[in-house]
């Protein structure tokens, strides 16, 4: 005799959880292989050199156990808290720079005039161009007081500056042509949002009466906001993970001016053969950063909130 009654709620939920945790174990399954992936290529090398900056090793032999040791000692180190301020104000400033160049070239690009696709190209060059051929090129033109640009100062009357001698006119070189390589990037990624934004909320504002400067302050800012944001943060991490501008230009110099963290770690480990000194530099480094952004998207998502 056949069973006709309906399944009962307890063999719906069953069938239910079955179908669920079949769903999850094909997930988990397809995922698999990525997060081996992401196991070996960085949780693994992370927490390997964690390990190191407990130890007092070198390259060649992991050395003696030292705790919080290395911390202690970087902390009470001049030379780190110069690394930082000028890792700091290496980051703003680049920041800034690109920023408003960026945007200043976003804003003209994002109108329409003859030769726009030239422009363009010829703004994105310094993007382009290998770190390396940038810096050796723009080392040429202000090592010495031979070089192109001391030429160029003298033509004038005016005497040779020695950029790479004064730390203050090493400092000012460095962060120059950091902004020179970098603001190329700021400005596709804000044009790219600039054409996102609406344009009947121009075409409004204009019926408003309102200025072109109003309309850039209420109608293109808020909606370029969020982009900003993550663009201005993705800036902080390149700017101060950045080893190749001041090491090729003046080699973190002179007299340590433009030695900024990833050049100090560079210098411990490999100059003075301390792995462990380098590593907690290096850690020290990304907890700032994962501090900094999480505290910048906290107000972001809070003032987003507020509104």
């Amino acid at each position: 005799m056949t069973d006709l009654s309906l399944p009962g709620p307890i063999s719906l939920r069953r069938r239910f959880r079955t179908a669920v945790s079949r769903e999850n174990a094909t997930a988990l399954l397809m995922l698999l292989p990525s997060l081996v992936l992401l196991i070996l290529v960085i949780a693994y090398p992370m927490a390997r050199g964690f390990v190191y900056t407990l130890y007092d090793g070198s390259l060649l032999a992991t050395g003696r156990f030292v705790g919080l040791g290395n911390y202690y000692k970087l902390f009470m180190d001049p030379a780190f808290w110069h690394a930082v301020s000028f890792s700091f104000l290496f980051a703003i400033c680049n920041i800034f720079g690109c920023y408003t160049i960026g945007l200043g070239f976003a804003l003209l690009l994002n109108k329409d005039f003859p030769g726009r696709g030239i422009v363009r190209v010829l703004l994105l060059l310094p993007w382009t161009i290998p770190s390396l051929v940038a810096v050796v090129s723009w080392r040429w033109m202000v090592a010495d007081q031979d070089a192109l640009i001391n030429r160029i100062v003298t033509a004038f009357g005016a005497d040779p500056i020695l950029f790479l001698s004064n730390g203050s006119w090493t400092i000012v070189v460095v962060i120059v042509v950091k902004i020179w390589a970098s603001f190329p990037f700021m400005m596709l990624s804000l044009l790219a949002a600039l054409q996102s934004v609406d344009r009947t909320l121009y075409e409004a504002a204009k019926i408003d009466g309102a200025s072109s400067w109003h309309a850039f302050r209420y109608v293109t800012f808020p909606g370029i906001r969020s982009v900003s944001v993550v663009l201005c943060l993705l800036m902080a991490i390149w700017t101060v993970n950045d080893f190749d501008t001041p090491w090729l230009l003046a080699r973190g110099g002179p007299a340590d001016a433009t030695q900024n963290l990833v050049v100090m770690a560079y210098r411990y480990t490999f100059a003075r053969n301390n792995v462990g000194m380098g590593a907690t530099i290096s850690f020290v480094t990304l907890f700032a950063l994962m501090a900094l952004f999480a505290l910048v998207l906290r107000a972001t998502r809070r003032s987003s909130d507020a509104k």
